[in-house]
């Protein structure tokens, strides 16, 4: 009954235009956005055995990633996670995995924004598929300098240990997915990867919304 009533008060409307839409993007945007869209899937890391990127981080993609990530506009999680449910090779990709597991942002980062951009898009994933979401299965324990803001080199030393990760047991032998929002230089996902994997879990895949 409240979420019928907070959806006459507030209405679901699409991420990228604004017009009211229970899919929280409209069909139009939706083909819009295909020319954004690769679905890659790259295979054989070091870390994970497969990792896949919905879109390129450009255009109105990379402008809404933005607006979700620093401008306060945790909103955007329905139509990031509806664009995902929505792609056919994507959700094959999903089947593949037990557990999603979102990158997560360090406590104070967190108090700070909010809300962790990846986890909300995770939770939303987990509950329209087979996936399990485990949020505080991988934790940052140290709150360093954001990585948009360094170079290569740097953003590989930035996030060197900055991960733990408890409750092995949840996840040993597990199928488990690692989601993120952006895909750079790889070295956030590889850190997270290797520190999952040395917990015995039995395969790690990836998800990106973009890659850069």
């Amino acid at each position: 009954m409240l979420d019928y009533v907070l959806e006459l008060i507030y209405p679901t409307k699409c991420g990228f235009c604004g017009i009211i839409c229970k899919d929280a993007i409209c069909n139009k945007c939706r083909i819009n956005l295909q020319k954004y869209e690769i679905n890659v899937i790259r295979k054989n890391s070091k870390y994970y055995s497969e990792i896949m990127h919905v879109y390129k981080y450009e255009g109105e993609i990379r402008k809404k990633i933005i607006d979700y990530k620093f401008n306060n506009k945790p909103y955007l999680y329905k139509t990031f996670a509806k664009i995902i449910l929505k792609n056919k090779k994507v959700c094959g990709f999903l089947k593949n995995y037990d557990i999603i597991i979102p990158v997560p942002i360090h406590k104070k980062r967190k108090l700070f924004r909010g809300y962790n951009q990846t986890e909300l898009i995770a939770k939303e994933l987990a509950k329209n598929s087979q996936l399990c979401l485990k949020r505080d299965i991988l934790l940052k324990k140290t709150n360093v300098i954001a990585q948009s803001l360094l170079n290569k080199k740097d953003r590989q030393k930035n996030v060197k240990n900055a991960f733990m990760v408890r409750d092995v047991e949840k996840i040993v032998d597990k199928n488990v997915l690692i989601i993120d929002d952006i895909y750079t230089t790889g070295s956030t996902i590889n850190e997270c990867s290797k520190m999952l994997k040395k917990s015995g879990v039995k395969n790690i895949g990836v998800i990106t919304i973009a890659k850069d």
